[in-house]
């Protein structure tokens, strides 16, 4: 069974599933399905996806900072290939067995070769052919460049896509670090909140004097503000 440690914050309960959602540009849906489970109907009785990652705190359902790394490496798998969730299921539990870990997506070894081996056992169970394995694999390893990890190799600090250009092309202008604003989004390099210049973006300032008065480039205020209002890239 997956044990969390909670003097460690990054397996604090922290984030409600919409609000995790929100920063990792996901349907809630989806991560409630991958958390929760999903009943559905099958031959006219209904049924239940179990879910495919334990959140830090079942009974309210709130997430950790390790959840939302587990969910955001999932992430890239969803975003051109919709796999269902009995399958990434299969794809973990192989990985369990493989990697002898129960978490293996927070786990160093699994951006070394796990994600290979996870790619190769989606073909396998859904028949992808070569070019979409390296699609993914692609994929994948673009998401795992933007996990910073401690000197154990867990996860310390995650730099969430701000915005709708290609992966790699993306700057790491926003990240989710635990161990400041209570595991808030801030501005890399800083401690400025993003939800304090999107609120005074929401007032009326203009991003040149906020990006003044908090001596961050522009460049960076805007994806603050994309992180909190949603703002599509221009």
């Amino acid at each position: 069974m997956t044990t969390f440690n909670i003097s460690d914050p990054r397996d604090i309960p922290a984030y409600s599933i919409p609000e995790a959602a929100h920063y990792l540009g996901v349907p809630a849906s989806t991560l409630r399905s991958w958390f929760v489970g999903q009943p559905y109907s099958h031959g006219g009785k209904l049924k239940h996806f179990h879910a495919v990652i334990r959140p830090a705190d079942p009974k309210s359902r709130s997430l950790s900072f390790s959840n939302l790394v587990e969910a955001y490496v999932l992430t890239a798998i969803r975003r051109k290939h919709r796999i269902g969730l009995p399958t990434i299921r299969r794809g973990l539990d192989y990985l369990v067995k493989q990697l002898g870990s129960k978490r293996p997506l927070l786990e160093e070894q699994f951006a070394t070769h796990g994600a290979k081996l996870f790619v190769e056992r989606l073909g396998e169970i859904i028949n992808l052919s070569e070019h979409g394995q390296v699609e993914i694999a692609d994929l994948l390893h673009a998401y795992l460049e933007r996990v910073e990890r401690d000197a154990k190799g867990l996860p310390i600090k995650l730099y969430p896509f701000m915005r709708s250009q290609p992966p790699r092309d993306q700057p790491r202008t926003v990240v989710i670090d635990p161990r400041v604003s209570f595991g808030r989004p801030v501005v890399a390099g800083t401690g400025i909140p993003t939800a304090v210049l999107a609120e005074r973006f929401k007032a009326g300032d203009q991003v040149p004097a906020l990006a003044k008065d908090y001596g961050a480039s522009e460049e960076a205020v805007w994806d603050a503000i994309r992180c909190e209002l949603d703002l599509k890239a221009a």
